[in-house]
């Protein structure tokens, strides 16, 4: 009877212990809570080297040309999530990723912009032995050092040329990262091309179109007529969703400050595909994408310059990647298609953060 009574008592300790469904469920919220900083904690800078500067980090940059400084400017803190931002171009800057400022901080998301090297608040050395994807993939590895990113809390968010670097990056050193996000980039420049040729262009006015063709057979790819062309007919369509005059403040910014040379250069006169002899016009890393092991997110949008159906099948390609698709979007889905856009980056991330 006492051996009973012993047994007895253990099952009543035991069952006191055992939280309820409502108690497992309030722990696990408790628990999720702990990656996301109280929000004194998130806009604390006491003590930081970048306490008054508001953020902002010069980084010293080696290169075969010479030292460098980029700009940087961080936001928040959040030891196990933090987002390097990387914008397109090349030749673009940071700017026009100033709408992560609505979304990224309820989060708890820590995250940093950056110009890179002959951007508009970078320092612009006119060497143009510099503007070339090896040299690029360096700069982002002494960037990642000197903000102490690492692979327990490092995300590379690359949009458009942005991507390429990240894919580049990733390729040479994904054992720096925890997760990468690809954003609206085709993992292949020919093919890219070729969905502007044979799926977008159609979709231009035929008088529009046909004054394309003819300047573009003339290789007259910088006239002020041919860019007023791209702009009037396809950017609307294709690169943000809006009327030109509607265009967010940070997106005409940004294009206002590019860096045209290096632009031109790399990617050529405009978004609508890669022509004449720029620099980017033969890359293709499709083949390759098997070799990113860590948790990659490719994000695709309807309207995008970019084929969405290709960038899924860049995710089944990758070892540990996953699709998000912007219904509404084009190729600045972050601001047309925003709520959609945000949703899939912040879950795909709190996803790799949790570890599911």
């Amino acid at each position: 009877m006492k051996k009973f009574s012993s047994f007895v008592l253990i099952l009543s300790l035991l069952w006191s212990c055992t939280p309820t469904s409502s108690e497992s469920e309030a722990n696990s919220a408790k628990a999720a809570d702990n990656s996301k900083p109280s929000l004194s904690e998130y806009h604390d800078s006491e003590g930081r080297s970048d306490e008054v500067s508001g953020g902002v980090q010069m980084i010293p940059i080696s290169t075969p040309s010479g030292e460098f400084n980029v700009w940087t400017k961080r936001v928040g803190n959040n030891p196990t999530k933090k987002v390097l931002l990387v914008h397109g171009g090349p030749g673009a800057t940071h700017e026009y990723f100033e709408v992560f400022d609505s979304y990224f901080p309820e989060e708890g998301i820590q995250y940093y912009y950056y110009d890179q090297l002959g951007s508009k608040y970078s320092d612009q050395p006119s060497d143009t032995a510099l503007w070339n994807i090896p040299r690029f993939v360096e700069e982002v590895e002494q960037v990642r050092k000197a903000l102490g990113l690492n692979k327990d809390n490092f995300y590379l968010l690359g949009h458009s040329w942005g991507g390429i670097l990240g894919i580049e990056y990733a390729l040479k050193y994904q054992q720096n990262m925890k997760g990468l996000i690809i954003s609206n980039m085709m993992s292949s420049i020919p093919a890219y091309v070729k969905y502007a040729e044979e799926k977008l262009a159609p979709g231009l006015p035929a008088d529009a179109l046909q004054e394309i063709r003819d300047l573009e057979a003339a290789g007259d790819y910088t006239s002020p007529r041919y860019l007023e062309l791209v702009e009037t007919h396809y950017y609307p369509k294709h690169v943000l969703r809006m009327p030109l005059e509607e265009w967010p403040e940070p997106i005409t910014r940004s294009l206002g400050n590019l860096n045209f040379d290096i632009y031109l250069m790399m990617q050529g006169p405009s978004e609508f595909g890669v022509v004449g002899d720029a620099t980017l016009k033969y890359w293709d890393r499709t083949e390759d994408l098997a070799k990113i092991n860590i948790p990659t997110l490719s994000v695709g949008a309807e309207y995008d310059t970019m084929d969405p159906s290709y960038m899924e099948m860049m995710a089944g390609k990758l070892p540990n990647g996953k699709y998000h698709y912007c219904p509404n979007g084009a190729h600045w889905a972050m601001y047309d298609d925003a709520d959609n856009y945000f949703t899939g980056v912040i879950d795909f991330i709190n996803e790799v953060d949790g570890g599911k």
